[in-house]
């Protein structure tokens, strides 16, 4: 797995946060209705954003090295408030002539892609907060 490293700062106005993700710049903020200015995805916009490319990259990775017939793929991923637990709602689009047999590998590999094995398990997080003095 290639290393991700994102620092991220809160800007300005509200809720705006300015994001280096591995040298990407990128920006999330909250909707007007949460008080943001709707200057870049939610962040659960972008969990489901990390969800859907890597989704996409394994599916093509895995066609390509079985010399399948893929011709496109898309993802369609929706959030769901639960109660005790959230719900991803995914949906895979495939183009090509695959046979059945493809589609159902297909249907197995999209199961076990990194991201949604780390969703579906959990991450252990390690956090330390550093404080100004008053």
């Amino acid at each position: 797995m290639a290393g991700a490293h994102v620092r991220a700062k809160l800007g300005a106005p509200n809720y705006r946060v300015e994001i280096n993700a591995n040298e990407h710049a990128l920006v999330a903020d909250e909707p007007p209705e949460l008080g943001g200015g709707d200057a870049g995805p939610s962040p659960f916009a972008l969990v489901l954003s990390g969800l859907s490319g890597c989704t996409l990259i394994t599916l093509k990775m895995y066609a390509d090295r079985k010399a399948m017939p893929v011709t496109g793929i898309e993802v369609e991923l929706r959030l769901h408030a639960g109660d005790p637990k959230r719900r991803i709602e995914r949906h895979v689009d495939v183009s090509g002539p695959l046979s059945l047999e493809q589609i159902a590998r297909l249907r197995e590999i999209v199961e076990r892609t990194p991201v949604t094995l780390a969703l579906m398990h959990g991450f252990d997080i390690e956090t330390t907060l550093d404080g100004g003095t008053a």
